[in-house]
C-alpha cells in the first residue's frame, strides 16, 4: 500500500495527536505508505467541522458507520471513548477495515477478546495505541534488555503520576464514569505501565493490588475537552464511579518482582510516567517528563566512576532518531504517536500485524482485570484466573 485512506472517530485529546501524526509523517518518513486524512467523526457538529478544517481532514461527519460504508476508507481510527470502542471495531472488522484503537481496548477483559477474535477472523490489520513505546529512550532500555546488558532482571517498578484532578470541585467529566472509561487511574494511566512491562519484561503471573476514590461526588460539568471542563463548584453533584488511585504488586514468569502506582492525586506531577528496572548487571530508569533521557547504570564500570549515567537518546544510534534533528535536539510526546502511525503504516505495506496489537491490548486487559478482582477479593490473583 503506498497510501491509507483513514476515516477518524474522535477529535479531542487523541483526536489531535493521532492527526498530527497523519499530517506531519511523510514529512520526516518519506519512504513510508502515506496515510490520507479523509474523515473526520464526532457527534457535535460544529465541534467536528472546527476540528476538521483546523486538523487538516478532507471532511467530516456525525455518524462513525459511515466511515464503515465507505469502500474509499482503509483504515478506521478509534479514539472516542472507551465505551464505544468495542461496537466501533466489530463493524469495522465486519466490513473488512483495518482498525487503530486507543488503550485501554474495551471496557472489559470479555469485550477485548471479542474485538480481537473479530479482527483475527476478517483477517484485517489491527493495531492498538501504547504510544510511550515508541519513545527512542524506551526503545534504547529494551535494546539493553534484550542484549543481555542488564543482566537478570530482578525488579520493574513503575509509576505513572498525575495531579489534573486533585481540586475536589473539578468536574465529573467522562473518564470519572466507570461505564463510560471502564476504570480511572487504573485503565487510563496504568494501562501504560502495563504495557511498558511487558514490553520491557514479559508477562505477568500473579497480581494483589489495591485501589481509592478519594473523592466520591464531583459537580457535574458544562462542557469537557480532553483533560479539561468547565463547571460550577455549585452545580448538583453525581458520584465518581472510578478509581482515582490504584496500586499492585505482581511476579512476572520470569521471576522479576514488579510494583506499580498509577494516580491522579499526586500534588505537582503533571505526568510523571516513569520507570526502574534492577538487573545483575545493570539498571535503567526512565521519566516520561524527561522523555529523550534514559538513565543506566551498569556494575562492571570502574569503581571509581560509577553511577548513573544520562544517556541522551537522540543519536542515530537511538530508534527513529536519524530521521528527526541532528543529535541533542530532542523530541516530543507528539513524536511518540507518529512512530507509533510508522510502524502502522509499514505493517499495512508488508501485509503483517503491527506491534503492539489487539493481542497486547487482551494481555493488558488481562492485568487491569485481575487486579480489580484482587482488589475485590482481597487476595492473589493469578492471572490463568481470568
Amino acid at each position: 500500500m503506498k497510501q491509507v485512506n483513514v476515516g477518524m472517530v474522535g477529535y479531542k485529546f487523541m483526536g489531535k495527536a493521532h492527526s498530527h501524526a497523519y499530517r506531519d509523517l511523510h514529512m520526516f518518513f518519506p519512504k513510508t505508505a502515506r496515510p490520507v486524512m479523509k474523515l473526520i467523526c464526532g457527534r457535535d457538529v460544529q465541534g467536528v467541522a472546527q476540528a476538521a478544517e483546523q486538523f487538516g481532514w478532507e471532511g467530516y461527519v456525525t455518524d462513525w458507520r459511515e466511515l464503515v460504508e465507505r469502500p474509499d476508507i482503509d483504515l478506521i481510527d478509534i479514539n472516542a471513548p472507551s465505551d464505544a470502542h468495542k461496537e466501533i471495531a466489530l463493524a469495522a472488522a465486519k466490513a473488512g477495515k483495518h482498525i487503530f484503537c486507543e488503550k485501554p481496548l474495551a471496557l472489559t477483559l470479555a469485550d477485548a477478546r471479542e474485538m480481537l477474535q473479530a479482527a483475527e477472523q476478517a483477517g484485517v490489520t489491527h493495531m492498538v495505541g501504547f504510544n510511550y513505546r515508541f519513545a527512542p529512550a524506551v526503545m534504547l532500555a529494551k535494546k539493553l534488555i534484550e542484549e543481555g546488558r542488564l543482566g537478570q532482571i530482578y525488579h520493574f517498578r513503575a509509576w505513572f503520576l498525575q495531579d489534573w484532578i486533585i481540586d475536589p470541585d473539578f468536574p465529573l467529566v467522562w473518564r470519572l464514569q466507570k461505564d463510560v472509561a471502564g476504570s480511572g487511574s487504573h485503565g487510563d494511566l496504568g494501562a501504560h505501565l502495563i504495557d511498558l512491562a511487558h514490553y520491557l519484561v514479559g508477562g505477568m503471573r500473579e497480581v494483589i493490588g489495591m485501589s481509592e476514590t478519594f473523592i466520591k461526588e464531583r459537580p457535574l460539568p458544562t462542557s469537557m475537552t480532553g483533560l479539561s471542563a468547565k463547571g460550577s463548584k455549585d452545580a448538583p453533584r453525581g458520584p465518581v464511579t472510578v478509581d482515582d488511585a490504584t496500586l499492585f504488586l505482581t511476579r512476572f514468569e520470569n521471576g522479576t518482582l514488579g510494583s506499580f502506582e498509577a494516580t491522579r492525586f499526586a500534588a505537582g506531577h503533571r505526568c510523571t510516567n516513569a520507570f526502574e528496572i534492577n538487573g545483575s548487571k545493570g539498571s535503567v530508569r526512565f521519566d516520561f517528563e524527561r522523555m529523550n533521557e534514559l538513565e543506566v547504570y551498569f556494575t562492571d564500570d570502574a569503581a571509581d566512576v560509577q553511577g548513573f549515567r544520562r544517556v541522551l537518546a537522540t543519536d542515530p544510534a537511538h530508534a527513529y532518531a536519524d530521521a528527526w534533528w541532528p543529535p541533542g535536539h530532542t523530541i516530543g510526546y507528539e513524536h511518540t504517536f507518529i512512530h507509533e502511525v510508522v510502524e502502522l503504516m509499514q505493517a499495512l505495506e508488508q501485509k503483517r500485524q503491527p506491534v503492539p496489537n489487539f493481542v497486547d491490548g487482551v494481555k493488558c486487559q488481562e492485568v487491569l482485570e485481575a487486579v480489580d478482582r484482587s482488589i475485590a477479593e482481597r487476595r492473589w490473583v493469578g492471572l490463568s484466573e481470568v
